[in-house]
């Protein structure tokens, strides 16, 4: 029963965080001022990618817990892959993105690790 909530809590952590990515999209693109249309296309795009993998992420991870049993091997792997790709994308973030001042994008790291941590101990106990 634990598992089950740590692993909805992560979940819901990704989901929640990827929807905060979708929301703002128009004002971020907005953010980088005079740019050319191509250049406002990839912002557009990367920007929408991130959340969309985000939400993806969670609605993957809940939808194996709520179907198969947590220590079966497939839900597993798919809790260790998702986390991994959530390591993936901090470090990318911790690299690019949080060397900025905006604050959101300097604790997004740190929100993915607490997702990937949730996965972790989830399938662990």
């Amino acid at each position: 029963m634990t598992n089950e909530v740590l692993l909805y809590a992560g979940s819901a952590v990704s989901i929640a965080w990827g929807i905060a990515h979708l929301a703002p999209t128009k004002s971020v693109v907005k953010g980088f001022g005079d740019i050319s249309a191509d250049n406002r296309r990839i912002i557009t795009m990367e920007w929408l990618a991130e959340g969309f993998t985000l939400i993806f992420i969670g609605l993957l991870v809940a939808l194996i817990t709520a179907l198969y049993d947590h220590s079966n091997a497939i839900s597993l792997l798919v809790y260790r892959v998702s986390g991994g790709m959530l390591v993936a994308m901090a470090a990318l973030t911790a690299l690019t993105g949080a060397r900025t001042k905006i604050i959101p994008i300097k604790i997004c790291p740190f929100i993915l690790v607490s997702v990937v941590v949730l996965f972790i101990l989830g399938s662990v106990l």
